[in-house]
């Protein structure tokens, strides 16, 4: 046994009573009562409980229920001097007791004593306590030594039995503390991830509507300057609008994916290519199955952004999507055939590839972005 062994306290969980049934709360107290039942008993039936004695008697009485209870506060709060200090009270009462006539109380304070040190204080102040206490209890005892000695040893062990029991009590209402912080740190994690995922697809539906209601908007402002035609105005304008209106539509469609409500991801591409102005074709290969809700969302929010950027660099360039569902992950490429720079080729930050970079990322896959012959590539690749 280690010098940490000797010293250290019992754990707070294990001097308090949570995690005790009500069976074993009911024999404790049942316990107690007796003890406490025999000690009166036996103290108010004794030939010396009359007149001053009888007082003498319950001032005793009523000092060691207080100095019993002060001792449980003190060692659940790992105080040892006040705890040993209120042993010795009790010590000393059941002394004063013995020496007054009172035996039998007597010989229950010690071995109460003795268990509740053995229970309750570190053992290296328990054991000399105990020590004392028997070694009163087998002085006063007139059995036959071999029967004081072996309950003597027995009173030793049922306390030492109580104390590992309670130690073993407390490391599960630790053990089962500790599960329920870890839970609540899971929750915890789990909502901020998802509040972290709703703000990243928020943030991406905006991004593409409102980059691409800029390069309308832009190009209108840029006409009005050079007095251009108002019809070319007007359908900058109308296009605008419609971005906008796609724009919302494209949120609640976002909203149903982050309910789990999402359209098959073929149908998907197929409608973002319907709703482009330049053209556009969708290839689909490979096994079609139902793909994880985040990988479904990284691929469709790539293919609008990498159409925005088409349209934006190159419009009027033809626009080749490919799908393809591989054995262990999807690779979505977007391909551009080039064209003359818009006039908004060299607006914007650059913010939209690292978006779709960082997209990738999160979920495990990669995506690359560069010149391919004549036009502009992208490709994705999610593993599922």
């Amino acid at each position: 046994m280690t010098y940490n062994a000797w010293t250290r306290w019992p754990s707070r969980e294990a001097l308090s009573r949570v995690g005790v049934s009500r069976a074993r709360r009911l024999i404790a107290w049942t316990t107690r009562t007796l003890a406490l039942g025999l000690l009166l008993w036996t103290t108010f039936n004794s030939g010396h409980a009359n007149g001053w004695g009888a007082a003498g008697a319950v001032v005793l009485v009523v000092l060691c229920g207080l100095a019993g209870w002060a001792f449980f506060r003190t060692t659940f709060q790992h105080r040892l001097l006040p705890s040993l200090g209120l042993l010795t009270v009790l010590l000393g009462i059941a002394t004063l007791a013995q020496s007054t006539g009172f035996r039998v109380a007597a010989l229950v304070l010690w071995c109460a004593c003795a268990v509740s040190a053995m229970e309750r204080l570190p053992l290296a102040a328990a054991v000399p306590v105990t020590s004392v206490a028997l070694g009163a209890y087998a002085v006063v005892n007139n059995d036959v030594w071999l029967t004081t000695a072996a309950t003597a040893t027995g009173i030793a062990l049922a306390g030492y039995v109580l104390r590992l029991d309670a130690e073993a009590r407390g490391n599960a209402q630790q053990l089962l503390a500790q599960e329920r912080a870890a839970r609540e740190a899971e929750a915890e994690s789990a909502a901020l991830a998802e509040r972290t995922r709703i703000a990243r697809e928020i943030h991406d539906v905006l991004a593409h509507s409102l980059s691409a209601q800029l390069v309308h908007l832009e190009a209108a402002r840029l006409l009005i300057e050079r007095g251009a035609d108002p019809k070319q105005i007007l359908e900058r304008v109308v296009a605008a609008r419609g971005m906008a209106r796609d724009g919302l539509a494209e949120t609640r469609q976002a909203l149903s994916a982050l309910r789990g409500e999402m359209s098959p991801l073929e149908e998907a591409l197929r409608e973002l290519v319907g709703s482009a102005e330049t053209g556009a074709d969708v290839t689909v290969t490979g096994e079609r199955r139902p793909l994880p809700a985040e990988a479904s969302q990284a691929v469709r929010r790539v293919a609008q952004e990498a159409m925005t950027n088409a349209r934006k660099h190159a419009p009027g360039a033809k626009i080749r999507i490919r799908l393809d569902y591989g054995k262990h992950e999807v690779t979505l490429d977007v391909r551009d055939s080039g064209g003359r720079p818009g006039e908004l080729a060299h607006t914007g930050a650059g913010y939209g590839l690292l978006g779709m970079r960082e997209r990738a990322e999160l979920l495990g896959g990669s995506l690359e972005a560069g010149p391919y012959e004549e036009g502009f590539a992208v490709t994705l690749k999610v593993p599922i």
